[in-house]
């Protein structure tokens, strides 16, 4: 096994709470995740897991009773703070869903939208050499080359996954959140999805919700367990699944509940 190096902290959080109106649904998660591992988080439904990385890239603020006490820092920056420019957070903070959700454009434009709303390429010359490493990067390039033109729609969902996965990293982020993102997915096509997510952390921080427990252990270095809105034990991947330190992560990972 290679010899886990320290790395740098890349988002910490302190006492995070978060609150739909009334009721709670994290409860004072503190947890440090480091920059280019996999942070895969599991728990059963309900358990805050999607909540959580949702607060990473402010998507929490769409919903109006939506309340966040504690902190979360990325690079030591509280992304809270009213100084901070949500546009610039969401270009560092990339997501893919759990269903995939091209939009209703061509492959190329599915790609082109991020870059040309940030400003990120001078020429058209500059945007093709985006498109072409960004599909490259998602595993997709040589299966779509020839049909660039055609809509995100009409490829395989494994494809759209892989193509919603290019857009996230067309603009540069520094932190990919995947929320389960090989749910609606074949074991061939979540076969590709995982080693696509091995190659992505040599350049990108990931943190995936997952509820497969096989895929935790498969694709990351370091899981959280949630439970009640509450994170019950975060460690490495390995000690989680082969001697966890709390009786109810066990009982979760052996399928007693959940």
């Amino acid at each position: 096994m290679e010899l886990m190096k320290e790395r740098k902290i890349k988002i910490k959080t302190e006492n995070l709470e978060v609150y739909y109106g009334e009721k709670q649904a994290l409860f004072d998660v503190n947890l440090e995740i480091h920059e280019k591992e996999v942070t895969a988080l599991i728990g059963p439904s309900g358990c805050g897991k999607s909540t959580f990385i949702r607060c990473i890239n402010r998507m929490n603020d769409v919903i109006d009773i939506c309340k966040i006490k504690g902190s979360i820092e990325i690079d030591g920056k509280n992304i809270n703070d009213k100084s901070i420019d949500v546009v610039r957070l969401r270009e560092k903070v990339g997501m893919v869903f759990q269903k995939p959700n091209p939009f209703p454009k061509s492959i190329y434009d599915n790609i082109a939208y991020g870059p040309k709303i940030h400003g990120i390429t001078k020429n058209k010359g500059e945007l093709d050499n985006l498109i072409e490493n960004s599909l490259r990067k998602a595993a997709l390039w040589n299966e779509v080359k020839d049909r660039l033109h055609e809509p995100g729609t009409s490829l395989s969902g494994g494809q759209q996954q892989r193509l919603c996965i290019a857009r996230a990293i067309s603009v540069n982020p520094e932190i990919i959140l995947m929320d389960e993102p090989c749910s609606a997915l074949d074991p061939i096509a979540t076969a590709k999805i995982e080693e696509l997510i091995d190659e992505l952390r040599e350049t990108y921080t990931i943190i995936i919700v997952t509820h497969s427990m096989a895929q935790a252990v498969r694709v990351s270095q370091k899981t959280g367990f949630f439970h009640l809105g509450k994170l019950i034990e975060f460690g490495t991947t390995e000690k989680m699944f082969k001697n966890p330190s709390n009786n109810m992560t066990q009982d979760y990972i052996t399928g007693r509940f959940g």
